[in-house]
């Protein structure tokens, strides 16, 4: 039997996504995007695979690496000016891809941070809410959390319940309760969605920027949970939280669903490229895994059944970059075409199914040893559950491509 050689063939190859591009991946990319990948990974390599395992299992957040995000430049890293990057869709993908790989949680709280809570204020907010947070929040110095699930509203948010209701003076006074909203303990201002009265202004659902020091804000850490240990996930309640005016997104681009919408396709385009990550970190443990065991006189990675499932993943983690890719390139103008919400829910859709079966896969190939945390695949799996939940569950990103291809939209029920 030959010996594995002291580098893992999961990373012996020219290509810096490893042996997984079996399809030339790695000509898709310049030479800035890989190395904005690879400071990313060294990032990862550095700080969190060595420390994952412990943090999931004792359910824990590791508060300490978000400077080291900031400094890095990944917090808001596709946003232009107020102490942003300004990097590419592209690169925020491989970014993000680069973060996943690591675990869900870590990719989450970049997406959190900057997908959601300051691309609502960089969409959406004055000048002066843009000064005040988005520097702060670019260098980690300040933590923002994204308030629009409910707890009776998670997939049809048009029937949240939480109002803000203008006072004579011109003050807003928000109640109401939100659900699975990741950071909120830690956050230092939170972007709520609420209901506003009609007074024939066509406000209906509005944002509003809430530092969390407000009177009346609470939020609830969720502990018991299955996937995601690595991450904060709260319930927020909102008591008479009196904001002054000028504390509600002004922009025209805020008024109504639109306004949230527009920000979660900025996350769910993060998770295009996220969960790619996820199954080219599980790919790479079976690998080596495979050709490093013996069993019955041979390698693993010898059996006729271990390559077809090798190949297999492979051949399915290839398709998931090249349909990132695609939707990365139009998003940066460099395709033509606009994205579409169909584009972002195909992307989204797929590549979670995708990324899931491959962890799982990896798991079986692991036999028993797969089941502990000393391998990354089912702890992958775990956390995969809740990113295909989150930001539009499947049956949501159907229903957007249904709507797109028949014209009708089947989001309520028929008679």
């Amino acid at each position: 039997m030959t010996s594995p050689t002291s580098t893992p063939r999961s990373q012996d190859s020219d290509s810096f996504l490893g042996a997984v591009d079996l399809t030339g991946l790695d000509g898709l990319f310049s030479a800035e995007e890989k190395q904005t990948a690879l400071k990313v990974r060294g990032l990862v390599d550095e700080l969190i695979r060595p420390n994952i395992a412990r943090w999931y299992e004792e359910a824990v957040f590791p508060t300490e690496i978000i400077p080291e995000l900031g400094k890095l430049g990944v917090l808001g890293m596709h946003l232009d000016g107020y102490g942003c990057a300004g990097r590419s869709a592209v690169e925020y993908g491989l970014a993000a891809q680069e973060l996943e790989a690591g675990d869900s949680g870590l990719r989450t709280f970049v997406s959190v941070q900057g997908s959601l809570a300051m691309s609502a204020i960089h969409k959406h907010g004055s000048e002066e809410q843009k000064n005040q947070w988005l520097p702060a929040m670019a260098a980690g110095e300040a933590i923002g959390c994204f308030g629009l699930t409910e707890p009776t509203a998670g997939s049809d948010p048009a029937s949240m319940l939480t109002t803000a209701r203008q006072e004579p003076g011109g003050d807003w006074v928000l109640n109401g309760s939100k659900r699975w909203i990741g950071l909120a303990s830690l956050a230092d201002v939170a972007i709520i969605w609420a209901q506003t009265e009609d007074h024939g202004n066509g406000r209906g659902v509005r944002g509003f920027v809430v530092p969390t020091d407000t009177p009346g804000f609470r939020a609830e850490v969720i502990n018991a949970k299955l996937s995601m240990r690595a991450s904060v996930q709260c319930e927020i309640h909102l008591e008479d939280v009196r904001l002054p005016e000028s504390a509600m997104l002004p922009a025209d681009s805020a008024v109504g669903l639109k306004g949230p919408f527009q920000c979660l396709n900025e996350a769910r385009y993060g998770i295009i490229w996220g969960v790619m990550g996820a199954a080219r970190d599980s790919f790479n443990t079976v690998l080596d895994y495979t050709l490093g065991r013996t069993q019955f006189g041979h390698r693993l990675a010898g059996f006729q059944l271990t390559q077809a499932k090798l190949a297999d993943m492979a051949v399915a983690i290839n398709k998931g970059y090249l349909l990132a890719h695609q939707i990365g390139r139009t998003k940066d103008g460099v395709l033509p075409g606009t994205v579409t919400p169909a584009m972002i829910s195909t992307g989204k859709l797929d590549n979670c199914r995708v990324a899931i079966e491959i962890s799982r896969e990896a798991r079986e190939m692991l036999g028993g040893n797969g089941i502990t945390l000393e391998h990354s695949p089912l702890r992958h799996a775990n956390n995969l559950e809740s990113v295909r939940t989150y930001e539009g569950t499947d049956e949501v990103h159907q229903l957007t491509i249904g709507r797109t291809l028949t014209g009708i939209g089947a989001f309520t029920p028929t008679a």
